[in-house]
């Protein structure tokens, strides 16, 4: 099964390595059958043999409604949004060759959430809540380029980045604090369920809009992904094999930017995913970028699902964030990785 295999049409050739494949689609049949659970338990519970035949011959009109237009659109964004910010953090673990990097602990969550705060304080009443997208994924780009800038001294090291990353997000958050203590009480409570991290009263237009974001990022990340085995060496052997390190570098982190801050703009700052998936990934699969990336991003997909079935199915009729229930799994990781890393 270690065996790779190798692929070739034409001048394009791929080694592909059958335990990973194996593991990938017991991946991938796990998510569905997580997608499957979720869609027949909720206030209204249903069997799973009612859901296959809601979903494939809709025979109860009411109960159609709740799997497909209520509780099928949420799922999906909860496994969209978990894949994004698993994709973030492997890249950025990969860049910065720091297993403790991830998308909320650099800052770049935390500019979107800034971003986010101030325009639901002081734009969101003029503008509607149309443009909260557009102004996370602003924050997130500018507090990145920030943090680029000020970490450059004839290149960006990875070093630096953490360093000047982490900085930055307690300013940002800082900021974020500040604004909320000034806004309304309407407003703060609206704000601190969107940090928290939450896709409830998800519609379609949101996985749409979400998955066709993500397909034009992961194109680009398809044209990058041979180099980033290469970028993960030191600088200097890196340039030695003909690569520009800083230029891939930037791209990486751009890709890794747009991630983050789409995830972010529609399912909230939801944080450890990024940070616990692309772990979770590389335990499970062969060294090889394409194979973690496929796996971070059904391990994260997972991840929020479950979270947001959790959030919504423990406590009814209260329906809870799904980022309390990520942090309670990621808070432990989290310490046990820190616990690793020392000295």
């Amino acid at each position: 099964m270690d065996k790779p295999l190798t692929w070739r049409l034409g001048r394009f050739s791929r080694q592909l390595n059958l335990a990973t494949l194996g593991r990938l689609g017991g991946a991938l049949g796990i998510t569905l059958l997580v997608v499957w659970g979720s869609l027949a338990v909720g206030k209204v519970l249903s069997s799973p043999q009612a859901v296959l035949a809601i979903l494939f011959t809709e025979q109860d009109p009411s109960l159609s409604f709740i799997v497909e237009q209520l509780r099928l659109p949420r799922i999906a964004l909860a496994g969209l949004v978990g894949a994004a910010l698993a994709l973030s953090g492997l890249i950025l673990q990969s860049i910065i060759r720091n297993p403790l990097a991830s998308p909320d602990l650099l800052g770049i969550t935390s500019g979107a959430s800034a971003a986010a705060v101030l325009y639901l304080s002081f734009f969101a009443a003029s503008l509607g809540q149309t443009w909260l997208p557009v102004a996370a994924m602003l924050g997130a780009g500018l507090a990145t380029l920030a943090i680029y800038l000020l970490a450059w001294k004839q290149g960006a090291s990875p070093l630096r980045l953490v360093l000047i990353g982490v900085g930055v997000s307690a300013m940002l958050a800082a900021t974020t604090t500040f604004v909320l203590v000034f806004s309304s009480l309407t407003t703060a409570l609206s704000a601190y369920v969107w940090l928290t991290g939450s896709v409830y009263g998800a519609s379609w237009s949101e996985p749409r809009a979400l998955a066709l974001w993500l397909l034009a990022i992961v194109g680009l990340l398809v044209l990058l992904a041979r180099h980033v085995r290469v970028q993960q060496l030191d600088d200097p052997l890196a340039q030695g094999v003909g690569v520009r390190v800083q230029a891939l570098r930037g791209a990486l982190l751009a890709v890794s930017v747009a991630l983050a801050g789409a995830a972010v703009a529609w399912g909230g700052a939801i944080a450890f995913v990024g940070l616990i998936a692309p772990h979770i990934a590389k335990r499970l699969v062969a060294p090889g970028f394409a194979g973690e990336a496929v796996m971070a991003a059904l391990v994260g997909a997972n991840l929020v699902m479950l979270a947001d079935v959790l959030g919504r199915t423990l406590f009814l009729p209260l329906d809870l964030p799904a980022g309390i229930f990520v942090a309670v799994l990621g808070t432990p990781y989290f310490l046990y990785l820190l616990i690793k890393q020392r000295p």
